[in-house]
């Protein structure tokens, strides 16, 4: 297997779950090209394959409603009723953030907020459960940065549920915070479950019309082993991907940020094929 070659022991300490003092992976001399500005991989077992400006702070765009998925899932039961705002699908629209189509008056269960908040990006899903859940969007911003310390996430801020420009880029984070708040939400069946959907379909009812919601992540279906994780894009934030996959008896995750849409699905396959100690071309 080629690993990478560590400079410290931060990210030994991320690969565990532990945080520790700031270093930097020195990728192996026969490790696929990475164009991404940053870049990560470790796996389950302790080990860090690619590391690229790992640590350094930048907007992560719609990866941070991995944390908002977290954060509802501790604080609401997947069974419970929100009612959609015309403040929330406005809120959406104004921002030209991606949505899930969701109208004012209807009501959803959590679980299937949480389907549209993941698979299609829905800002105007996110907007609903923050607001729901904080109370109020600021109190879950608060809860948001609150559960971020307690990871040990040193190099995250977060600003908004969705990660959009306004306020501030939606905070910042680092691919290796990303990483290590991928395990945690892993750890969490119904988060898992969520991700790893290519479709989810809502049949209408007296509560809601029909939905229909894909899943932007383009690794599942195509890629083996692919468990999720989420997409995310920004002008500032360029085009993100979190990723993880289940190789050999272990779980592989994998950070990219700042890279060109296609690309960055390509690039993952490629690491994920290096980090498993397959054949990569190019």
């Amino acid at each position: 297997m080629r690993i990478a070659v560590l400079a410290g022991s931060a990210l030994v300490a991320l690969a565990v779950g532990v945080p520790a003092a700031p270093a930097v992976a020195v990728p192996a001399a026969d490790a696929p090209a990475v164009a991404a500005k940053q870049a990560l991989v470790i796996d389950s077992t302790g080990t860090v394959h690619f590391g690229k400006r790992e640590t350094a702070r930048v907007p992560v765009a719609s990866l941070v409603k991995v944390m908002t998925a977290y954060v509802v899932l501790r604080e609401a039961k997947l069974t419970e009723i929100v009612t959609v705002t015309a403040q929330d699908v406005r809120y959406a629209a104004r921002g030209g953030a991606a949505t899930a189509g969701l109208r004012a008056g209807e009501r959803l269960t959590v679980r299937d907020l949480l389907y549209a908040l993941m698979l299609p990006s829905g800002a105007d899903a996110a907007n609903a459960l923050a607001r729901t859940y904080g109370p109020g969007k600021p109190a879950f911003v608060a809860k948001m940065n609150g559960t971020a310390r307690r990871m040990g996430l040193r190099d995250t801020l977060y600003t908004n549920a969705d990660g959009m420009p306004t306020p501030r880029d939606g905070g910042y984070s680092t691919a290796a915070d990303q990483a290590l708040l991928a395990r945690y939400a892993l750890e969490i069946p119904a988060f898992r479950t969520v991700v790893g959907r290519e479709t989810h379909r809502v049949a209408k009812t007296a509560l809601h019309p029909a939905h229909t919601w894909r899943n932007t992540n383009k690794l599942l279906g195509r890629t083996p082993g692919i468990v999720g994780v989420k997409t995310g894009y920004t002008r500032k934030a360029g085009y993100c991907l979190l990723f993880a996959a289940q190789r050999d008896g272990r779980e592989v995750i994998g950070v990219l940020l700042g890279d060109r849409d296609e690309r960055r699905f390509a690039t993952a396959e490629r690491l994920l094929e290096y980090a498993t100690g397959e054949v990569v071309l190019g």
